[in-house]
């Protein structure tokens, strides 16, 4: 029998379609599969970083439990990092830890901020680890739907401030957004500073995709805003920016009442963090040369020709991030039944994104994933749809 605190936890499909194109490779010529389903890159994580870690590899004091909230050098360099972009000095030793990847911070921070039953914003679509860690902490996720507007995301301002209620605890931001790849404006950000003060809640900000944009917009964090400062906790990680994703390192940065409970419930669910991952991810956020930008502007390449190549099928347009999404569903097909034709048939692998929200909106989409495929092993995606769909 499924205890309660699962009962509406589902899988993410991810691993599934994961395990499947592992098993077709193993099977046949591993060249022909199209990954497209896992947020993985083949771009490098920066040099500094690795260098870094293999020197720490070797080293005691890289063996240990301590320091139990992060190495020095990694929360002073994890603080500086969210004050440049947030305008805000923040302490490192009382307002930053460190957390083993960003996920495992979120659902820290959403221990240590939620009580049983309390509600918590978040879009529709959402990654459904994000959804899964709310229901795992006692919350209650509350949809607000992306609206396709001009080929791209838009937030439903009226449907934000509608889902709004007494049980409002937190409102949980991720810009870009995975999987939809939103980056919010300034009018959508007060907007949901708005409902944070209104509601006397926590802005919980996911900032692991912050730099991966497409526009020509600057970098936003929502603790500029007035009266948000007190009030947002921001997490972030080296695993999509630094393409650092087997590191396993994040941080977690905000108001020094909130850490101590954070630090808290950190200690109790994972005791310490990688310890010869953390001198890796300082030397990334250090680095001169963290090939951020150059990253972005391949990834940008990889997106737009997905754009063009299927420019006559509903697929919206993301302004960052590491994947756009399909409609499925205006194709006469849902997401599961267009996800398994592609893999059959066009040497796809993709994940449908039940779940990720909820059936009227999030249910009718395929995650394409970009960050891993260069652009000459897509060359034929547009053949491959063909194929596998008849469109």
């Amino acid at each position: 029998m499924t205890i309660s605190r699962l009962a509406a936890i589902i899988g993410i499909g991810v691993d599934e379609m994961g395990n499947a194109a592992d098993a077709a490779n193993a099977a046949g010529d591993s060249s022909e599969m199209l990954r497209l389903e896992n947020l993985d890159t083949d771009i490098a994580p920066p040099p500094d970083a690795i260098e870094a870690t293999l020197s720490a590899v070797s080293r005691d004091n890289a063996n240990s439990y301590l320091p139990f909230l992060g190495i020095h050098e990694l929360r002073r360099a994890a603080a500086a990092r969210v004050s440049d972009v947030a305008g805000i000095s923040y302490d490192p030793e009382t307002e930053c830890i460190i957390s083993a990847g960003g996920l495992s911070g979120i659902l820290n921070v959403l221990l240590a901020t939620l009580e049983p039953g309390d509600e918590v914003i978040i879009t529709d679509p959402a990654y459904v680890g994000l959804l899964n860690r709310i229901r795992l902490a006692g919350g209650v996720p509350k949809l607000v739907p992306l609206l396709v507007i001009d080929g791209g995301w838009r937030l439903d301002l009226e449907a934000l401030k509608s889902a709004a209620s007494d049980r409002t605890r937190a409102v949980l931001t991720m810009s870009p957004s995975m999987p939809s790849g939103i980056v919010h404006t300034p009018e959508e950000w007060q907007a949901i500073a708005d409902i944070v003060q209104l509601n006397d809640a926590w802005l919980i900000h996911d900032a692991a995709m912050e730099r991966i944009l497409f526009t020509d917009a600057p970098v936003f964090h929502p603790a500029r805003l007035d009266g948000m400062a007190e009030r947002t906790i921001t997490i972030g990680s080296v695993s999509k920016e630094y393409r650092m994703i087997g590191w396993r390192v994040g941080w977690i940065v905000g108001p020094k009442k909130i850490i101590n409970d954070i630090s808290l419930v950190s200690l109790t669910n994972v005791a310490c963090q990688v310890g010869i991952a953390m001198p890796g991810a300082a030397a990334a956020l250090l680095s001169p040369n963290d090939g951020i930008a150059e990253a972005t502007a391949e990834w940008k390449i990889r997106r737009d020709y997905i754009l063009s190549e299927l420019s006559d099928l509903p697929v919206v347009r993301p302004d960052g991030g590491w994947s756009l999404l399909i409609d499925t569903t205006a194709l006469g097909m849902s997401p599961d039944v267009a996800s398994k034709r592609l893999f059959d048939h066009g040497k796809i692998a993709a994940t449908p994104m039940i779940g990720w929200g909820s059936e009227a909106i999030a249910d009718r989409y395929l995650r394409f994933v970009f960050a891993n495929e260069p652009v000459d092993r897509l060359a034929d995606i547009r053949e491959r749809l063909r194929v596998s769909w008849s469109v």
